[in-house]
């Protein structure tokens, strides 16, 4: 039996984070929670600006912090697929891991731009009720805060 861990992700807008999360969770069989499903379940249509999600995902994250602690400390494997793209974020992560006394791993998606953006523009033809946010210029708003995960930050990090 594998140990417990908390997987996380880091990459950039539209650099495949939320399909490798449901397809680790299947393979682990792992509890996956979803920032943006709990998002659009509990704030439906609020979401209109980057500011909106900054707002509304930091009064998600106390709750779900302590759903996952608890999820972890009962045995229970998880993966969040919430962004870990700043140092600030990846903290919050190595908390959760830590105070739960589980292994956490960073799984870094390193993808460029050119193919992103080659993406956001499938996904915006495939689903064009994303259209608000799957555009170059979001892409580019979201991509000034991206920061690679260095190794002085002290996780166990996965590149792909």
């Amino acid at each position: 039996m594998s140990p417990t861990t908390l997987y996380f992700f880091c990459g950039k807008m539209v650099a495949g984070k939320s399909t490798r999360a449901r397809r680790l969770a299947e393979a682990e069989k792992a509890v996956l929670i979803s920032e943006d499903e709990w998002l659009e379940m509990l704030y439906p249509e609020q979401i209109k600006t980057l500011d909106d999600y900054l707002h509304y995902s930091a009064r998600l994250r106390p709750v779900v912090g302590m759903h996952v602690k608890n999820l972890l400390m009962t045995g229970t494997t998880v993966v969040l697929d919430f962004p870990a793209n700043t140092a600030r974020q990846r903290a919050w992560f190595k908390c959760l891991h830590e105070d739960s006394g589980v292994e956490g791993k960073l799984l870094y998606l390193k993808v460029s731009d050119a193919i992103c953006l080659e993406r956001l523009r499938k996904r915006r033809a495939e689903q064009p009720d994303r259209q608000r946010f799957d555009n170059e210029q979001f892409f580019q708003q979201v991509t000034q805060y991206f920061r690679e995960p260095a190794p002085s930050e002290g996780f166990n990090i996965e590149t792909y």
